[in-house]
């Protein structure tokens, strides 16, 4: 099997290091590292990488770098390169930047997430192969910030649940192994939940992110 070749980028050396020995271990091929926003841009026209993993404030302007990366690197590349978006602090509205133009192939971590060595491998392997997963972090934040009027309030606390675990990027049957469910009664849950947020049919894998940025949207 033809490895995933990702790229690293983060202005902390340690950070770079830390991430690409996690992956280089799981059997990712690391084509190489970058410390700002116009080494990441070099690097991806260079390597043609899979996956990008980077920081979000990155030089110069350490601000959002990494949201701009990303955006010019998946215009460039038609979407065909992943991106892994890691964060040191929950910043919902940069998750909802970066998924709201489609969220096929990203994800937001928070970099505690690093230190679970074999959760992170997980993210990012289940990214580059076309996932979308947002930290569950945030999703949980903004849970008691929703208004009544919010769509969002109207989900059940058993469908919460499933929608934090799709937000990770967990398919129907990844959900119910965790919740000790059926794949079939997970089927129904989600069925519930694209109904109450009002979302018309399409693509499943659509409509999943379209919930998520529902709930990083609920204020």
């Amino acid at each position: 099997m033809t490895p995933i070749r990702v790229a690293i980028a983060d202005d902390s050396a340690l950070i770079r290091e830390g991430v690409a020995r996690l992956l280089a271990d799981a059997g990712f091929e690391v084509c190489g590292q970058a410390a700002t926003f116009g080494e990441l841009i070099e690097l991806v026209h260079h390597q043609h990488p899979d996956l990008v993993v980077t920081d979000i404030r990155m030089p110069p302007g350490q601000r959002d770098e990494g949201i701009i990366a990303t955006r010019q690197i998946r215009q460039e590349t038609g979407d065909r390169t992943a991106v892994l978006v890691l964060s040191q602090y929950l910043e919902p509205e940069f998750a909802l930047r970066l998924l709201e133009d489609g969220g096929q192939g990203l994800g937001y971590l928070l970099k505690d997430r690093i230190v679970d060595g074999a959760e992170f491998v997980d993210a990012a392997r289940r990214v580059a192969l076309g996932g979308s997963i947002v930290d569950t972090g945030i999703v949980t934040r903004l849970l008691g910030r929703h208004r009544r009027a919010d769509p969002i309030y109207q989900l059940s606390e058993r469908e919460r649940e499933v929608l934090r675990l799709m937000a990770e990027g967990r398919s129907n049957q990844g959900i119910a192994d965790r919740l000790f469910l059926s794949e079939k009664t997970v089927e129904g849950y989600v069925g519930a939940i694209f109904g109450k947020l009002a979302l018309e049919p399409a693509a499943d894998d659509h409509r999943r992110v379209l919930a998520v940025v529902a709930y990083l949207q609920a204020r």
